[in-house]
């Protein structure tokens, strides 16, 4: 029979052993775990960005450039908080080194696409980077903050680079909606 010591100690290590296998469930929230995102339908997927291809034929290796992704529009009766964005799909040839988020003002309008170190591409050093922390769209609004992937050309691009995820909380519940954007990206021969 076990002694009181072992049999305390016993019944700790099995809570803990089942504590740690929930944190590592897919759909365990919190730190360590995400909660499970419904597809959202809150944001305007019909805009100027989302209805063509941006792109340059003049693209270098080891260039950077910045694509300015959908500006966010909250078609909804609820406000969100953008937690999250990301290009779906990258093609071999470019490397995404970051995303932000900046003020329109700041930037002087909306850059679609602008080299790095170019004469009209804003210093996003120096700027405010909204993307630090969720970015608030108010209900049946459109934001004064868009976000853009940094993308550094390493090879010859074979397609575009498409698709924008952005992640958010609406009334305590994540969504994650997906809209059509797309940058060409070619290195000429």
């Amino acid at each position: 029979m076990a002694s009181p010591a072992s049999s305390t100690r016993s019944r700790a290590l099995l809570l803990l052993a089942v504590l740690a296998l929930a944190g590592c469930s897919p759909h365990a929230s919190g730190p360590g775990g995400t909660a499970e995102a419904r597809t959202g339908k809150a944001l305007a997927s019909d805009g100027t960005q989302s209805s063509g291809t941006v792109g340059t034929e003049h693209a270098k290796i080891g260039q950077v450039w910045y694509f300015a992704l959908p500006v966010p529009s909250n078609t909804s009766s609820r406000p969100i908080e953008i937690t999250d964005v990301a290009l779906k799909r990258i093609p071999a040839g470019i490397e995404v080194l970051g995303y932000g988020a900046y003020h329109l003002e700041d930037t002087g309008g909306l850059p679609l696409l602008t080299k790095e170190g170019g004469p009209h591409t804003p210093d996003f050093v120096k700027l405010k980077n909204y993307a630090l922390k969720p970015v608030k769209v108010e209900a049946e609004k459109s934001s004064d903050i868009f976000y853009l992937a940094k993308l550094k050309i390493t090879a010859s691009p074979k397609e575009t680079a498409r698709w924008c995820r952005f992640d958010y909380r609406q009334a305590g519940q994540a969504y994650s909606q997906t809209m059509d954007c797309e940058v060409e990206l070619t290195v000429p021969k």
